[in-house]
């Protein structure tokens, strides 16, 4: 990323240094860490940037491919940021814990940039501890939360190893209204870990939607029914719909790809133009993302490219396969991948994260499917991992899971 950003400066903690040494940067680039950086340089007022000029580029998180340096101008980050501040209605007096990566939407926009746009306090822990994140909780000052589905599953297992007193204090930190709003992103949230959080916090938590290149696109209500499985509709100032595969629009309760649309989308994919270009489609961004609108809000059905199996004439939403696996008493976590198959097109394969010492067979996990799911939407194939593959936010790289299956 340094070498395909040209970058000219790499900073960093000192803790880092060493990490970076082993790093080869091009003979041009220059480092030097945050204690060399204070008080060197001149005081001056800052420059006036003209709002389409590029303020940033993040890097997609290449869950389905080889990332991308997603660049977005200063008028792109106010859009997104605007939306939020207005949506969730951030104000001066908000406290929010980051233990969110940077190198992400999630933490540098929705957290990060948010509070400074508000003049709110943002904490920021060395590293996630579930613990330490607990015991921060319960002071009873933070006002928001915002974690992936990883990190709750984390904060539930320590909260239910903790002892009697621990979980009330814990419990207490997050009462409302002191903690106003807690919010999961980034990864689909699982149906029960929703409703076991909302049993350990009094919070159901705010499922909202986005991506690297436009922000975040659709939300929950903050004041308001929430519902699981479903992540809202369209933050203000964002242009939504669904579409087919020739780019028409789908009535509701037809299943199409999300196209967003407004002052949020990004400018480009750095020095990649034929991507950029396939990217968008008569002025709309395309996600690659697959919903479907009921009752007026979107509920998700995966990335086109991985979460969407064609299987024997069908098509088939990993996510809702997953969800249902989940709800097996031997299954912890699990993966839905398709497989290419020469009689099916692909084969459905699950990979899943066995609970304790549980045993489970293929045959016995298909004779439990077969009574909760629609005979091609059964797993033809199955493996038991120690832990499934995931990037730094803590989604699940399905290319990684697809190879457990190879020949």
């Amino acid at each position: 990323m340094i070498r395909d950003a040209d970058a000219e400066t790499v900073a960093m903690q000192p803790d880092f240094a060493g990490v970076m040494q082993a790093v080869h940067l091009p003979p041009a680039v220059r480092t030097i860490t945050t204690d060399e950086a204070v008080g060197t340089a001149p005081r001056s007022r800052l420059p006036g940037v003209a709002a389409g000029r590029r303020a940033m580029m993040v890097y997609t998180s290449g869950t389905t491919g080889k990332p991308k340096g997603v660049v977005t101008t200063h008028a792109n980050i106010a859009a997104q940021v605007t939306s939020l501040v207005t949506a969730w209605e951030w104000r001066a007096d908000d406290w929010i814990l980051l233990v969110l990566p940077l190198h992400h939407v999630h933490g540098i926009v929705n957290v990060l940039t948010c509070a400074l746009w508000a003049g709110a306090r943002c904490e920021m822990p060395a590293k996630f501890d579930a613990e330490q994140v607990w015991a921060r909780i319960a002071a009873g000052d933070l006002t928001l939360f915002m974690a992936v589905p990883t990190i709750y599953g984390k904060l539930i297992t320590a909260w239910e190893a903790a002892a009697p007193e621990r979980r009330r204090a814990w419990s207490a930190g997050c009462a409302p209204p002191r903690m106003r709003l807690m919010v999961s992103g980034s990864a689909a949230l699982p149906v029960q870990q929703l409703e076991r959080w909302r049993g350990i916090s009094g919070h159901v938590l705010l499922e909202r939607y986005g991506m690297t290149e436009i922000g975040m696109a659709l939300a929950n209500p903050l004041h308001g029914t929430r519902r699981p499985g479903f992540v809202g509709t369209p933050l203000p100032g964002v242009e939504t719909r669904l579409v087919d595969d020739a780019g028409r629009p789908v009535p509701p309760g037809k299943t199409g790809e999300i196209e967003v649309r407004g002052a949020a989308v990004f400018l480009e994919y750095w020095r990649q133009p034929e991507a950029t270009a396939a990217a968008f489609r008569d002025g709309w961004f395309r996600t690659g993302d697959v919903a479907v609108i009921e009752d007026g809000a979107y509920r998700m059905l995966g990335r086109l490219s991985v979460d969407i199996i064609k299987t024997g004439g069908y098509k088939v939403s990993a996510l809702e396969v997953e969800e249902v696996l989940r709800t097996h008493p031997a299954i912890a976590e699990c993966a839905v991948v398709g497989v290419e198959d020469p009689e099916w097109g692909e084969r459905i394969c699950a990979a899943v994260e066995r609970r304790g010492e549980a045993e489970l067979t293929l045959a016995a996990l298909q004779a439990w499917a077969k009574e909760r799911l629609a005979p091609y939407k059964i797993p033809r194939a199955l493996r038991s991992v120690p832990t499934l593959p995931r990037n730094a936010m803590g989604k699940v790289t399905k290319p990684e899971v697809a190879k457990l299956f190879s020949p």
